[in-house]
């Protein structure tokens, strides 16, 4: 039970990173490969501020601003230098790796002995208990976030930049500028999920975002498929169906370890997981 446990508070420390996938992938229509290293660089300088001066808050602030720094980079470079969105990512991510190597000066940043987010809430006794609360406030403040903020002029505008850009440039809106703030969230968010999943295993990994866009992926799409088969097409709706998929293929990844499979097959097992959930849409409507 307890196995099964720990991957729901893997999937509520993943979440962040499936809400920034879904902001550059789902509103703006970019696949933004920056992930893996706007992911690994949240866990990185949030290991590198704990090990040094030993604060949260320090830390969490400073992971966010360092994705968001990384997401206007790519997001720039795909609006200003006119280079396509792929390629962009795949260059920020690239160069993030001697960032992320240079910071750490070490393949690894262990947090032994060092206080972490988890370690708040003290008057909740049970280790375990306290972490699954200190999780589920943060997604719950992740949600009413980001459900305010696309309700928003500025966020409807982002919305209507995604479905068609040529319609809101002609409104008079600047479309580089919302792409480029859009990334910034999109990647701020997924540096924020790198520096929770790193202050919960306790330690930074300069390889821990490797492959990491796929688990979001696929959480997107899983929710996404659920909450169209129950009809809900609401902003609110489709970023509850996010929460859903990510811990939902958390227990799928965990089901599958608890069958005694190789762990060294699992990056293939979560690649088939994805395969199956992007064909699924398309093999239904075949059916029909």
């Amino acid at each position: 039970m307890n196995f099964y446990l720990a991957a729901v508070m893997l999937g509520l420390g993943f979440v962040a990173l499936g809400f920034g996938i879904f902001i550059s992938m789902r509103i703006f229509n970019i696949p933004d490969i920056t992930t893996d290293g706007s992911y690994t660089l949240g866990g990185v300088v949030s290991a590198i501020i704990l090990v040094k001066y030993n604060s949260v808050p320090v830390a969490i602030t400073a992971s966010i601003v360092a994705g968001i720094l990384s997401g206007s980079i790519t997001g720039f470079i795909h609006t200003k230098l006119k280079v396509n969105a792929l390629l962009a990512g795949i260059l920020v991510m690239t160069a993030l790796y001697s960032v992320n190597l240079s910071l750490m000066g070490r393949s690894n940043i262990p947090l032994i002995n060092i206080p972490v987010i988890y370690d708040w809430l003290s008057f909740i006794g049970d280790t375990v208990a306290r972490q699954l609360s200190i999780l589920m406030l943060i997604t719950f403040c992740l949600i009413l976030f980001l459900s305010s903020l696309l309700r928003t002029d500025f966020g409807i505008a982002m919305r209507a930049t995604g479905n068609s850009e040529v319609m809101v440039s002609a409104m008079g809106i600047d479309t580089s500028k919302m792409k480029i703030i859009g990334l910034a969230i999109s990647n701020g968010l997924m540096a924020l999920s790198g520096s929770l999943i790193t202050q919960y295993q306790g330690f930074a990994d300069i390889n821990m975002g490797i492959g990491i866009i796929i688990l979001g992926l696929g959480s997107v799409m899983i929710g996404e498929t659920l909450m169209s088969l129950l009809k809900i097409q609401s902003i609110s709706g489709r970023l509850f169906g996010v929460i859903i998929g990510t811990i939902f293929f958390r227990l799928i990844l965990a089901f599958v370890l608890s069958l005694g499979i190789d762990p060294n097959l699992l990056k293939l097992i979560t690649a088939l997981i994805v395969l199956i959930v992007v064909c699924l849409p398309n093999l239904r409507k075949v059916s029909n």
